[in-house]
């Protein structure tokens, strides 16, 4: 009971936090801009898929995901579920150990892991560039 209290009480403020960000009026104008975080969200699921993709199809040469620090034998679809898995934590954060690239698969996970940095600063940087070039007209 206290679970679900506390789930929907989270929620609930994410949703308020949310909706305060996006439609909130502190400043005489807002400068949450719907385009840049659209263009955010298509750039993040590019890089996800195409990162997964390449996971994916240098699974079949060479370049494996160990599953808990073991070599295994695994169908082409879970192949593929552990590429898009693997691909998503190492974007989002550095990774939680569970899954783990070997040889050339390491240096792409250091790029995707770069990408994944950088984005976020780029995302708010055009968003104060754009701030900028408004208050000058």
């Amino acid at each position: 009971m206290v679970a679900v209290i506390s789930i929907l009480l989270i929620v609930v403020l994410l949703s308020g936090s949310l909706y305060a960000f996006i439609f909130g009026k502190a400043h005489q104008r807002s400068y949450f801009s719907y385009e840049i975080f659209y263009t955010l969200l298509a750039v993040y699921l590019t890089v996800l898929t195409s990162f997964a993709c390449l996971y994916f199809v240098l699974s079949f040469q060479g370049v494996l995901l160990l599953d808990d620090g073991k070599l295994k034998e695994l169908p082409a679809f879970e192949t593929l579920a552990h590429s898009f898995y693997f691909s998503g934590v190492t974007l989002m954060t550095v990774g939680y150990g569970d899954i783990t690239p070997v040889g050339w698969g390491r240096l792409l996970a250091l790029i995707e892991a770069l990408i994944g940095y950088i984005l976020p600063p780029a995302f708010f940087l055009k968003i104060w560039q754009g701030k900028g070039e408004r208050d000058v007209y």
